[in-house]
């Protein structure tokens, strides 16, 4: 599984035993499904079963034993026979380290935010990978996620090895748009679909990972239990979500202090559509209380905070002071939403260089 997910994801378990039975003839496949429904848990999962050092007629189902040298090495991401090439923005979400070199100056400070975008130079890396012998055993692996953030050079430099790879080499790609993929990439694939939980199955899956109160966290995801989780993980779980309108309305930035500015971003985001809504009598849709004061401006205020929050997300990758923006975030839109005498006031930009 990912460096997020150490549990089984039940929805996948059936495509995955199909998947291990039939896929021995097939060199590339293309995992697709809604997004976050688990497509890079489930291509670590083929990879460790190709790589397993145990015995095939000892495994269940032919899944990776999980205790071998080699299901170790997959899970740590260190497997010298495996290659995960995920854009610079995804190497946490992949269980890889942080690129040190990449958007550093001389004191290792950050200068720029991370590429969302598979680059020529990764995909060069992973093809002169595919031309060296296997060091611990038949097969190797090339994980691509998301296939879709390929950029269109890198797209047709895998064209040629992911139709006629070399010796025992295998791809996975994964998607979450499949026909965001170039037609070509697409023709050169084994397609392997997997389906999204339905909602009491995420639910019992999020309980199981110890998520207080999932339900209004994993409806504000729009039923990705994998997203769900890993905001319960960044400490938004169901009570926090419920309590959020209080903590903006009183300004406790201390209450959502540690979220990752994303996290809180996105939530802002909804807190304010949920406030456009109840101004038009509108029952809300991620939050079922938006509790007292209510907000103290109109559509035409809701609009210009909505705009604000968009100003954000654009920066909230930037190498910023994490406290000192969640402070400014959270009192920038406490101004807004719940201004003095009902009035918008201009605020400076709250991001803050580290």
């Amino acid at each position: 599984m990912s460096g997020a997910v150490e549990a089984r994801l039940a929805w996948l378990e059936g495509p995955l035993a199909d998947t291990l039975a039939s896929a021995g003839g097939h060199h590339a496949l293309l995992v697709h499904g809604p997004a976050g429904v688990g497509q890079l848990a489930f291509a670590l999962e083929l990879a460790r079963a190709w790589l397993c050092e145990d015995a095939p007629a000892a495994r269940e189902g032919g899944r990776g034993c999980g205790q071998c040298r080699s299901c170790h090495l997959v899970d740590e991401r260190s497997h010298p026979d495996l290659r995960v090439i995920v854009p610079e923005a995804l190497r946490g979400e992949a269980g890889l380290p942080e690129e040190g070199a990449a958007g550093e100056d001389g004191a290792g400070k950050k200068t720029r935010k991370p590429s969302r975008a598979i680059l020529i130079e990764q995909i060069r890396t992973a093809l002169e990978f595919s031309q060296l012998t296997a060091a611990r055993g038949a097969h190797k692996v090339v994980i691509v996620h998301p296939a879709e953030a390929l950029n269109a050079v890198a797209a047709n430099a895998l064209l040629k090895t992911l139709e006629e790879p070399p010796g025992a080499m295998r791809f996975v790609l994964t998607s979450g748009d499949a026909q965001a993929l170039l037609p070509t990439v697409r023709s050169r694939c084994q397609a392997v679909g997997l389906r999204a939980p339905g909602r009491d199955e995420a639910l019992e899956w999020l309980r199981g990972q110890a998520v207080a109160e999932p339900e209004p966290v994993l409806d504000a995801c729009g039923g990705q239990p994998l997203r769900a989780l890993e905001l319960a993980r960044a400490g938004l779980d169901g009570p926090a979500w419920r309590a959020l309108p209080q903590w903006m309305a009183r300004g406790d930035s201390a209450a959502v202090a540690g979220w990752p500015l994303g996290v809180l971003l996105d939530a802002l985001h909804k807190l304010c559509h949920d406030h456009a809504l109840a101004a038009l009598g509108v029952p809300g849709r991620y939050f079922a209380d938006l509790g007292q004061p209510a907000c103290g401006v109109g559509l035409a205020g809701l609009t210009q905070t909505a705009a604000w929050l968009r100003g954000q997300t654009r920066h909230a990758e930037h190498p910023w002071s994490g406290a000192l923006a969640t402070e400014a975030l959270v009192q920038g839109l406490r101004a807004r939403l719940y201004p003095p005498a009902h009035s918008l006031e201009p605020i400076a930009n709250p991001s803050v260089r580290a």
